[in-house]
């Protein structure tokens, strides 16, 4: 009981402590002005003026002093310390050990602004950009405490922070190693065979080696590191092989595999995965499940054949985060209350589409999430099921045994479902289904390719869907695309050309006003200027944009009967609707992507 009542009281201690520790932080850069003020080192004038752009650009104080010549990194780094009564320490040709870098993970590190430099004995030493960070020496002082290690703190300047910060990425590093290593256990078993002589025979053997496990872990290590969606792993003409990851929707190479092992790791993935070895000649699908730096992370695979090998894609899901909610994939409120309107009705279609990669079925799974409840019997049929769902009965097709989603939906009508999420429309057949069981009473979730949300309504009757039959049983069609956020360290205001800021001042006209009140006709763009935190990027992570097409009476009227494309333009103007490059605009204006993101995510509309 006492020991309870002192938990008690220690946590309301250290609650207070953190909440007056926050206040303090807020008035770090106002000791830093106060001492320049004080030593003569900068004037009231300049220092109006650094406020000024403080507010247009969103940089640091420090950025902009030095940015300006008034300091230099080091000479900076020295007046902190002063300030901060704290030793200041110069990384900048400072080499860290690998396991001393380590012992901080790359996310803790970029989230404080802090890296462990160095080690002696116990006693590590700690390097901040802000020494005044209370919740960086409460993350500290836990690692500290569970390793038995004694921190000591350093201030250090951002620019050092950013430059050790990349040591993070010795991957290139490691995996050359572990490529060397393999090299030479071929070499010395007369392995490393020349081009036309037959492999296959060692290969399972080499498959097995530590080099080759160590090179394909490191892979979706780093992938998983650098946040990344997918990994690709295929050959090209010249007989070596490439690894490239998707990071925020865009694809980079970031290692080349020599054509001597390109094989052995393709069938070391395929052994995790518990594919077929042999098989050569035709695609395969499989997963891998592991726990990754106390992550649960499930992989799923695809193997291509192509002309020369195969190719993998690795697709990485992180389980261990769960299904996140609308408002976290960056819906706005009042498509959230569009949604949440028509996913009450008792029965209907909802329809997603958009291309793949889009982030369709992260949605459906969201919404699946907000239904989920006992009082619903809630059955999915999916290629592949991507999220595990406590109190959803998920099924996955398998075309080899002939069970696609007409098969699949057809037993489901069967297994008294309130609730059906059928993974995609492809064909007639369950077109028809669809309809049928949005007809019978069931609420109907699924996904469709089309470029825009009312795309999908000539896709459906070109689908042999009758338009009387569609009118009847269509809630709503959404379409989605994703588009990179800016990095909210490096964030800056932008300049646009006079002829880009016409053209989209144009589109911007075009949106309804309820949708504008908040920027009171005062247009301004953001981008990431490129820091630690984003890997130079400019973004980090990304965010959704949308068209939601409510299929109302007027619209079902429509739909059921001949009609002209003004007819609909005008039934929207009446919904207030916002089309994806309108949505798109309106996230460039609160600054959450760049005018560069709208441009490249909506050219095709």
């Amino acid at each position: 009981m006492r020991i309870g009542v002192i938990h008690f009281c220690l946590r309301a201690v250290f609650k207070l402590a953190n909440i007056i520790i926050c206040m303090i932080d807020l008035k770090s850069e106002e000791k830093i002005i106060n001492f320049l003020l004080s030593k003569n080192l900068i004037t009231k004038k300049k220092l109006v003026e650094l406020k000024a752009k403080q507010a247009k650009t969103l940089q640091s104080l420090e950025g902009l002093l030095i940015a300006d010549k008034s300091f230099t990194p080091q000479s900076f780094n020295v007046l902190k310390s002063e300030v901060y009564q704290i030793e200041a320490a110069d990384l900048s040709d400072i080499t860290i050990e690998r396991a001393v870098l380590e012992l901080l993970s790359p996310k803790v590190a970029t989230n404080y602004q802090m890296i462990i430099f160095a080690r002696e004995k116990n006693v590590i030493k700690v390097g901040l950009v802000d020494p005044n960070n209370f919740k960086a020496h409460e993350a500290i002082e836990f690692l500290a405490s569970g390793q038995g290690l004694k921190p000591e703190y350093y201030v250090i300047s951002a620019s050092d922070f950013s430059r050790a910060y990349k040591q993070y990425s010795g991957f290139k590093e490691e995996i050359g190693t572990a490529i060397e290593s393999a090299k030479e256990r071929l070499e010395q078993r007369g392995e490393l065979l020349s081009e036309g002589n037959d492999q296959e025979q060692s290969l399972e053997q080499v498959v097995k080696t530590a080099p080759v496990a160590k090179i394909v872990s490191v892979i979706i290590q780093h992938a998983i590191d650098g946040g990344a969606s997918d990994i690709h792993i295929e050959p090209s003409h010249n007989g070596d092989g490439r690894v490239r990851y998707r990071v925020d929707g865009l694809l980079h190479t970031t290692l080349i595999i020599p054509g001597y092992l390109y094989d052995s790791i393709v069938s070391r993935i395929k052994v995790l995965a518990n594919l077929k070895l042999d098989e050569t000649r035709l695609p395969q699908d499989g997963r891998i499940r592991d726990e990754i730096n106390s992550q649960e992370v499930d992989l799923r695979i695809s193997v291509l054949p192509t002309l020369s090998k195969e190719k993998i894609v690795m697709r990485i899901l992180d389980t261990s985060a769960g299904v996140p909610s609308l408002a976290e994939l960056g819906f706005e409120d009042y498509h959230i209350k569009i949604i949440e309107r028509n996913i009450k009705k008792p029965f209907g279609i909802f329809l997603l589409t958009g291309p793949t990669g889009s982030g369709k079925t992260t949605t459906l799974y969201s919404i699946l999430n907000i239904l989920n409840s006992e009082d619903f019997n809630i059955t999915t049929l999916e290629d592949p099921i991507e999220y595990y769902i406590n109190g959803i009965n998920q099924s996955q097709i398998n075309p080899e045994i002939k069970f696609d989603f007409a098969v699949g939906l057809r037993s489901i009508l069967r297994q008294d479902p309130n609730i059906i999420m059928v993974g995609e429309i492809r064909d007639n057949q369950t077109v028809e289904l669809v309809i049928h069981a949005g007809l019978t009473g069931h609420l109907v979730f699924s996904t469709l390719h089309t470029n825009n949300a009312w795309g999908a309504i000539p896709r459906l009757v070109d689908m042999k869907a009758e338009p009387f039959l569609l009118s009847s049983t269509l809630n709503l069609v959404m379409a989605q695309r994703l588009v990179r956020k800016i990095c909210t360290e490096c964030k800056a205001e932008a300049g646009l050309t006079d002829k880009i800021r016409q053209r989209i001042e144009a589109d911007i006209n075009t949106i309804p006003s309820m949708y504008l009140s908040e920027f009171k006709g005062n247009y301004k763009f953001y981008r990431g200027e490129g820091c630690a935190n984003c890997g130079g990027t400019g973004y980090k992570g990304r965010t959704v944009i949308c068209e939601i097409l409510e299929i109302g009476p007027e619209l079902k009227d429509l739909i059921s009967r001949d009609f002209t494309y003004q007819q609909i333009r005008d039934q929207l103007a009446k919904q207030h609707y916002v089309s994806m490059i309108q949505n798109a605009l309106i996230k460039a204006l609160k600054g959450e992507t760049s005018i560069e993101e709208v441009m490249r995510a909506t050219q095709q509309q």
